[in-house]
């Protein structure tokens, strides 16, 4: 059973080699030591992730990502990720990086929040950032 799926919310998810993305998650949380049931990341719209974080977290803005985590504590992570690919987009645009660049990013972040990270305090957000950083690299040179 795959432990990594890629599903369409309402917007179709277009991006290369997503088998090797797949499996390179799934090897965050070997990395991370803990336990990975199953991961459904879902691709949707702005419009659908903001929905989504009015309902479920009262909040009304737009964001890139929002990671719900469903298992028991000791049990192996199990989770449903939405991923707006409108935000990831204008990030990549904003930040003039690759839209792929950028999709890992938003990918590991929910992965790296699932493993236990945090970003709301500035020193939460510096350690985020260099675990997002430190997985980009390893994934460059494991495609080279």
């Amino acid at each position: 059973m795959t432990k990594i799926n890629f599903r369409t919310g309402d917007r179709p998810f277009v991006f290369q080699n997503k088998t090797g993305l797949k499996s390179f998650i799934a090897s965050i949380f070997k990395k991370e030591k803990r336990e990975l049931g199953v991961i459904n990341y879902i691709f949707c719209s702005d419009d659908m992730l903001l929905k989504i974080n009015q309902d479920f977290l009262q909040h009304n803005y737009y964001t890139d990502i929002i990671t719900f985590g469903l298992n028991e504590p000791g049990e192996p992570i199990e989770a449903e990720i939405y991923v707006s690919i409108d935000r990831v987009k204008d990030n990549a645009n904003q930040q003039n990086v690759s839209y792929q660049n950028e999709m890992q990013r938003v990918l590991f972040h929910g992965a790296l929040h699932l493993c236990g990270y945090k970003d709301k305090k500035k020193s939460e957000i510096i350690l985020m950032r260099q675990k997002e950083d430190q997985y980009l690299h390893l994934l460059a040179k494991a495609q080279k």
